[in-house]
């Protein structure tokens, strides 16, 4: 199935999504509490069946934070860009899609850390990396004049 093919196909599952052709992959960009519906509909379709979430990125944008999931599908040979956004900094929020894919466990652990996103129903939301004291040091926003050397 080509992108074509592919954004007929699911712009059938849900009308709120927006599609673009990527350079490399179709991206979708839903809305927030449309993520684990989505997610789950994507990968237990027979024609789409993505069992594969290969990478999982949290973004700063400046104004709203987002998440990007990156979806193969190993018996179709397809793959998927999803995007969700939230302006609300002090308390971003998604569904998490760890009983989708659990190898989410980790990536949505990674993004909780580093820039403050959690994840609804993670089943182990706790920071990664670094201790509290650290803050959100990928948030565009994040000031660190101890541990950052600046001129």
């Amino acid at each position: 199935m080509d992108n074509k093919q592919l954004e007929e196909l699911i712009t059938t599952f849900d009308q709120d999504i927006e599609t673009t052709e990527g350079k490399q992959y179709l991206e979708v960009t839903l809305p927030a509490d449309k993520l684990h519906s989505f997610a789950a509909q994507l990968k237990e379709n027979d024609k789409t069946r993505f069992d594969y979430l290969f990478c999982l990125t949290g973004v700063d944008y400046g104004q709203d934070l987002g998440v990007v999931y990156h979806l193969r599908s190993t018996v179709h040979s397809h793959y998927i860009v999803l995007k969700v956004r939230t302006s609300d900094r002090e308390n971003p929020k998604f569904d998490s899609v760890t009983d989708i894919w659990k190898t989410a466990e980790f990536h949505e652990r990674e993004v909780f850390d580093l820039l403050g996103i959690s994840f609804n129903n993670h089943p182990d939301l706790r920071r990664l990396f670094l201790d509290s004291s650290w803050g959100y040091p990928l948030r565009k926003d994040y000031v660190d004049d101890i541990n950052i050397v600046t001129k």
